[in-house]
């Protein structure tokens, strides 16, 4: 961590950027969580990012790299499992959905990229590279089998309990960091 510590102040002095009160930092080789309350471990957790290669651009269905921030936090009030479509609980369990892929459940921890023209906008080259638009998050899954391997189509998906917990500890504003 201390090596992508570094990238990470460095990043937020580019861009100008105070530290948030929390970070997430996201480790794609690892495939773990890590939730820092200033420079103190607060708890890790194993997720699945995307099974392509990490890619900021829009229709890659690859988990995007760089300094994040956590835009939205949606479904507090509903059950563990609740299946979630364009961001609105369909009032069933995952466990009445048939079994058609990883399926979006329990909270959303919708992404914001802070890094124009690598992750908010477009790039330089005329790609949307925008997280948002991308509608990425940190979610729960019906797929918690695959969860600490690459499962995901951009999204970074935590176990139902585990997203749970991590929305009840997060607030708008908290930076995400996701690195290779």
């Amino acid at each position: 961590m201390d090596e992508n510590r570094e990238l990470l102040n460095k990043t937020r002095l580019r861009l100008g950027i105070k530290p948030a009160d929390r970070l997430l930092y996201v480790c794609i080789a690892t495939q773990t969580l890590q939730l820092f309350r200033g420079d103190t471990l607060v708890r890790a957790y194993p997720v699945s990012t995307s099974l392509r290669p990490p890619s900021n651009v829009k229709d890659s269905l690859g988990t995007p790299r760089g300094l994040h921030e956590i835009a939205e936090r949606i479904g507090g009030e509903q059950p563990a499992g609740m299946v979630f479509k364009g961001r609105r609980p369909t009032g069933r369990h995952f466990s009445e959905h048939p079994d058609d892929g990883n399926l979006i459940t329990s909270r959303i921890l919708w992404l914001r990229g802070l890094d124009p023209g690598f992750n908010a906008g477009r790039a330089p080259t005329g790609e949307d590279i925008d997280t948002h638009a991308r509608y990425v998050y940190i979610h729960g899954t019906n797929r918690e089998d695959r969860i600490g391997q690459p499962a995901s189509a951009g999204c970074v998906l935590l176990r139902n309990l585990d997203v749970i917990t991590l929305h009840e500890e997060v607030r708008v504003g908290d930076h995400v960091f996701i690195t290779d």
